[in-house]
Protein backbone atom coordinates (compact mmCIF):
# COMPACT_ATOMS: atom_id res chain seq x y z
CA UNK A 1 0.00 0.00 0.00
CA UNK A 2 1.41 3.32 1.04
CA UNK A 3 5.54 2.00 1.67
CA UNK A 4 7.18 5.56 0.82
CA UNK A 5 7.09 9.17 1.74
CA UNK A 6 9.16 12.20 1.27
CA UNK A 7 10.06 14.97 3.59
CA UNK A 8 10.63 17.85 2.25
CA UNK A 9 13.42 20.05 4.54
CA UNK A 10 15.18 22.22 1.97
CA UNK A 11 13.96 25.41 2.59
CA UNK A 12 15.90 28.41 4.63
CA UNK A 13 12.84 28.97 6.94
CA UNK A 14 12.95 32.50 7.13
CA UNK A 15 10.14 32.50 9.18
CA UNK A 16 12.54 31.51 12.24
CA UNK A 17 15.48 33.48 11.13
CA UNK A 18 18.28 34.32 12.82
CA UNK A 19 18.37 31.21 14.42
CA UNK A 20 17.91 28.81 11.46
CA UNK A 21 21.17 30.49 9.86
CA UNK A 22 22.84 27.65 11.62
CA UNK A 23 20.08 25.24 13.07
CA UNK A 24 17.64 23.90 10.72
CA UNK A 25 14.28 24.30 11.98
CA UNK A 26 13.51 20.54 11.42
CA UNK A 27 15.52 20.31 14.33
CA UNK A 28 14.02 22.76 16.99
CA UNK A 29 13.77 20.64 20.13
CA UNK A 30 10.33 19.88 21.15
CA UNK A 31 10.87 18.02 24.45
CA UNK A 32 14.19 16.55 24.05
CA UNK A 33 13.57 15.62 20.49
CA UNK A 34 13.57 17.31 17.29
CA UNK A 35 10.64 17.98 15.07
CA UNK A 36 11.34 16.32 12.31
CA UNK A 37 11.98 12.61 14.92
CA UNK A 38 8.07 13.07 15.74
CA UNK A 39 7.20 13.27 11.57
CA UNK A 40 9.16 10.41 11.24
CA UNK A 41 7.86 8.34 14.38
CA UNK A 42 4.33 9.69 12.51
CA UNK A 43 5.50 8.35 9.06
CA UNK A 44 6.43 4.93 10.97
CA UNK A 45 3.14 4.46 12.48
CA UNK A 46 1.13 5.20 9.45
CA UNK A 47 3.25 2.12 7.54
CA UNK A 48 5.96 3.86 5.84
CA UNK A 49 9.06 1.60 5.50
CA UNK A 50 10.72 4.26 3.08
CA UNK A 51 11.65 7.64 3.75
CA UNK A 52 13.46 10.58 1.01
CA UNK A 53 14.37 13.23 2.79
CA UNK A 54 14.84 16.43 0.64
CA UNK A 55 17.83 18.33 2.34
CA UNK A 56 20.12 21.53 0.97
CA UNK A 57 23.89 21.88 1.45
CA UNK A 58 23.58 23.42 4.58
CA UNK A 59 21.20 20.73 5.78
CA UNK A 60 23.59 17.89 7.00
CA UNK A 61 22.81 17.82 10.58
CA UNK A 62 19.88 16.22 9.65
CA UNK A 63 21.07 13.35 8.44
CA UNK A 64 23.46 13.69 11.08
CA UNK A 65 20.54 12.74 14.02
CA UNK A 66 19.44 9.84 12.18
CA UNK A 67 22.29 7.99 11.84
CA UNK A 68 24.35 6.29 14.92
CA UNK A 69 26.53 7.69 17.63
CA UNK A 70 28.76 4.53 17.79
CA UNK A 71 31.14 6.90 19.94
CA UNK A 72 28.68 8.10 22.25
CA UNK A 73 26.94 4.87 22.29
CA UNK A 74 30.41 3.28 23.36
CA UNK A 75 30.82 6.05 26.02
CA UNK A 76 27.43 5.19 27.46
CA UNK A 77 28.18 1.59 27.89
CA UNK A 78 31.42 2.09 29.66
CA UNK A 79 30.63 4.29 32.12
CA UNK A 80 27.13 2.81 33.58
CA UNK A 81 24.75 4.83 31.56
CA UNK A 82 23.55 2.03 29.19
CA UNK A 83 20.14 3.00 30.63
CA UNK A 84 20.35 6.28 28.46
CA UNK A 85 21.03 4.45 25.09
CA UNK A 86 16.61 3.87 24.48
CA UNK A 87 17.35 8.09 24.31
CA UNK A 88 19.69 7.72 21.69
CA UNK A 89 17.82 5.33 19.86
CA UNK A 90 16.37 6.29 16.47
CA UNK A 91 13.12 5.09 14.31
CA UNK A 92 14.01 1.46 12.77
CA UNK A 93 13.33 2.75 8.62
CA UNK A 94 14.82 3.12 5.88
CA UNK A 95 16.27 7.03 5.27
CA UNK A 96 17.84 8.27 2.29
CA UNK A 97 18.78 11.94 1.28
CA UNK A 98 18.47 13.78 -2.10
CA UNK A 99 19.98 17.55 -2.16
CA UNK A 100 17.70 20.72 -3.74
CA UNK A 101 20.28 22.50 -5.29
CA UNK A 102 18.38 25.57 -5.57
CA UNK A 103 15.31 26.90 -3.79
CA UNK A 104 12.64 26.41 -6.36
CA UNK A 105 10.02 25.61 -4.09
CA UNK A 106 8.05 22.61 -2.54
CA UNK A 107 6.56 21.25 -6.44
CA UNK A 108 10.38 21.29 -7.26
CA UNK A 109 11.48 19.52 -4.01
CA UNK A 110 8.34 16.73 -4.47
CA UNK A 111 9.84 16.53 -8.15
CA UNK A 112 13.48 15.18 -7.09
CA UNK A 113 11.68 12.51 -5.57
CA UNK A 114 9.93 11.16 -8.64
CA UNK A 115 12.75 8.04 -9.07
CA UNK A 116 12.04 7.49 -5.39
CA UNK A 117 8.66 6.76 -5.98
CA UNK A 118 8.60 4.91 -9.11
CA UNK A 119 5.03 3.99 -9.75
CA UNK A 120 3.77 3.80 -6.09
CA UNK A 121 1.16 6.32 -4.57
CA UNK A 122 3.75 8.23 -2.01
CA UNK A 123 2.95 10.51 0.92
CA UNK A 124 4.40 13.97 1.71
CA UNK A 125 4.82 14.72 5.20
CA UNK A 126 5.92 18.68 6.01
CA UNK A 127 8.24 18.74 8.54
CA UNK A 128 6.45 22.16 10.28
CA UNK A 129 3.33 20.62 11.03
CA UNK A 130 3.46 18.18 13.51
CA UNK A 131 1.16 16.19 15.68
CA UNK A 132 1.68 15.25 19.20
CA UNK A 133 -0.83 13.39 21.85
CA UNK A 134 -1.95 10.70 19.80
CA UNK A 135 -1.21 7.83 18.10
CA UNK A 136 -2.58 6.82 14.45
CA UNK A 137 -3.28 10.42 13.57
CA UNK A 138 -1.83 12.20 11.17
CA UNK A 139 -0.56 10.03 8.04
CA UNK A 140 -2.19 7.20 9.44
CA UNK A 141 -5.40 9.15 8.76
CA UNK A 142 -4.84 9.26 5.01
CA UNK A 143 -3.67 6.12 4.72
CA UNK A 144 -6.90 4.55 5.79
CA UNK A 145 -8.54 6.91 3.22
CA UNK A 146 -6.49 6.08 0.43
CA UNK A 147 -7.03 1.94 1.65
CA UNK A 148 -10.35 2.65 1.02
CA UNK A 149 -10.57 5.11 -2.19
CA UNK A 150 -7.23 4.74 -4.18
CA UNK A 151 -7.59 8.39 -4.60
CA UNK A 152 -5.09 11.27 -3.62
CA UNK A 153 -5.70 12.79 -0.22
CA UNK A 154 -5.12 15.54 1.60
CA UNK A 155 -5.15 16.46 5.33
CA UNK A 156 -6.72 19.33 6.09
CA UNK A 157 -8.03 21.32 9.38
CA UNK A 158 -10.20 23.62 10.14
CA UNK A 159 -8.53 27.08 10.45
CA UNK A 160 -9.40 31.09 11.83
CA UNK A 161 -10.65 33.01 9.01
CA UNK A 162 -8.05 35.56 9.85
CA UNK A 163 -4.89 32.79 9.79
CA UNK A 164 -6.46 31.44 6.24
CA UNK A 165 -4.19 33.60 4.07
CA UNK A 166 -0.90 31.92 5.38
CA UNK A 167 -2.11 28.47 4.31
CA UNK A 168 -3.78 26.77 0.54
CA UNK A 169 -7.26 26.71 1.29
CA UNK A 170 -9.75 23.88 -0.49
CA UNK A 171 -12.96 24.70 -2.32
CA UNK A 172 -15.23 21.40 -1.20
CA UNK A 173 -17.41 19.87 -3.73
CA UNK A 174 -19.66 17.95 -0.93
CA UNK A 175 -18.56 16.90 2.26
CA UNK A 176 -19.83 13.67 3.93
CA UNK A 177 -18.65 12.14 7.47
CA UNK A 178 -15.62 9.84 5.87
CA UNK A 179 -14.24 12.36 3.72
CA UNK A 180 -14.55 16.23 2.18
CA UNK A 181 -14.14 16.14 -1.72
CA UNK A 182 -11.96 19.08 -3.26
CA UNK A 183 -12.97 21.12 -6.08
CA UNK A 184 -10.14 23.51 -5.96
CA UNK A 185 -7.50 24.43 -4.32
CA UNK A 186 -6.74 28.63 -3.33
CA UNK A 187 -3.15 29.22 -2.58
CA UNK A 188 -2.77 31.25 0.01
CA UNK A 189 -6.08 33.50 -0.31
CA UNK A 190 -5.53 37.04 0.79
CA UNK A 191 -9.74 37.37 0.78
CA UNK A 192 -12.76 36.10 0.87
CA UNK A 193 -11.51 32.18 0.85
CA UNK A 194 -13.50 29.74 0.08
CA UNK A 195 -14.28 27.63 3.28
CA UNK A 196 -11.96 27.50 6.31
CA UNK A 197 -10.25 24.04 5.79
CA UNK A 198 -7.12 24.69 5.11
CA UNK A 199 -4.11 22.24 3.76
CA UNK A 200 -2.10 21.33 5.96
CA UNK A 201 1.11 19.17 5.09
CA UNK A 202 0.58 15.84 5.09
CA UNK A 203 -0.59 14.43 1.29
CA UNK A 204 -1.12 11.04 -0.58
CA UNK A 205 -0.48 11.45 -3.90
CA UNK A 206 -0.77 9.10 -7.21
CA UNK A 207 2.56 9.12 -9.05
CA UNK A 208 0.91 10.55 -11.97
CA UNK A 209 1.37 13.76 -10.00
CA UNK A 210 4.84 13.97 -11.23
CA UNK A 211 3.49 14.37 -14.56
CA UNK A 212 1.69 17.47 -13.90
CA UNK A 213 4.67 18.89 -11.79
CA UNK A 214 6.90 18.75 -14.75
CA UNK A 215 4.40 20.82 -16.84
CA UNK A 216 3.72 23.38 -13.90
CA UNK A 217 6.02 26.73 -15.07
CA UNK A 218 7.45 28.63 -12.37
CA UNK A 219 5.95 31.55 -10.72
CA UNK A 220 7.10 34.85 -10.70
CA UNK A 221 9.46 34.25 -7.80
CA UNK A 222 11.00 31.31 -9.49
CA UNK A 223 9.33 28.12 -7.02
CA UNK A 224 7.27 25.53 -8.98
CA UNK A 225 4.40 25.52 -6.46
CA UNK A 226 2.41 22.15 -5.56
CA UNK A 227 -1.07 23.80 -5.66
CA UNK A 228 -0.67 24.76 -9.29
CA UNK A 229 -0.09 21.15 -9.91
CA UNK A 230 -2.47 19.93 -7.81
CA UNK A 231 -5.20 22.16 -9.42
CA UNK A 232 -4.14 21.05 -12.90
CA UNK A 233 -4.36 17.49 -12.13
CA UNK A 234 -7.72 17.76 -10.02
CA UNK A 235 -9.37 18.24 -13.53
CA UNK A 236 -8.30 14.25 -14.04
CA UNK A 237 -8.28 12.84 -10.86
CA UNK A 238 -10.03 13.58 -7.25
CA UNK A 239 -8.82 14.70 -4.59
CA UNK A 240 -10.20 13.43 -1.05
CA UNK A 241 -9.92 15.67 2.37
CA UNK A 242 -9.52 14.02 5.63
CA UNK A 243 -9.66 16.61 8.92
CA UNK A 244 -6.56 15.64 11.20
CA UNK A 245 -7.27 15.44 14.33
CA UNK A 246 -4.97 15.58 17.27
CA UNK A 247 -3.12 18.43 18.48
CA UNK A 248 -1.34 20.46 15.45
CA UNK A 249 1.15 22.91 15.65
CA UNK A 250 2.98 24.94 13.00
CA UNK A 251 6.16 25.06 14.65
CA UNK A 252 7.12 27.68 12.25
CA UNK A 253 5.16 30.19 14.50
CA UNK A 254 7.03 31.11 17.25
CA UNK A 255 3.76 30.85 19.84
CA UNK A 256 2.84 27.61 18.17
CA UNK A 257 6.49 26.07 18.61
CA UNK A 258 5.84 27.08 22.57
CA UNK A 259 3.10 25.92 22.82
CA UNK A 260 4.07 22.76 21.36
CA UNK A 261 6.80 22.60 23.60
CA UNK A 262 4.32 23.43 27.10
CA UNK A 263 1.94 20.46 25.60
CA UNK A 264 5.05 18.27 26.00
CA UNK A 265 5.87 19.57 29.57
CA UNK A 266 2.36 18.80 30.32
CA UNK A 267 2.47 15.24 29.21
CA UNK A 268 5.31 14.33 31.02
CA UNK A 269 4.67 16.00 34.17
CA UNK A 270 0.92 13.95 34.08
CA UNK A 271 3.03 10.64 33.24
CA UNK A 272 5.24 11.61 36.51
CA UNK A 273 2.53 11.67 38.70
CA UNK A 274 1.09 8.62 37.86
CA UNK A 275 4.38 6.71 38.19
CA UNK A 276 4.99 8.77 42.17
Amino acid sequence: MIKKAMIPAAGYGTRSLPITKVVPKELFPIGNKPAIHYVVEEAVLGGIEEILIVVSRTKNMISDYFDRSLELETFLKQNNKSHLLEKIKIPEIRIQYIRQPYARGLGDAILLGKSFAGNDPFAVLLPDEVFLGQENIGLSQLVSQYKKYRKNVLGLSRVEEQKLSSYGVISPEYKNDEFIKVASIIEKPKSNPPSNLAVIGRYIFNPTIFHFLEKTKPDGSGEIQLTDAMNAMLQFEDYDGVLIEGERYDISKLEEYIAANQYIQLSEDAVNRKIM
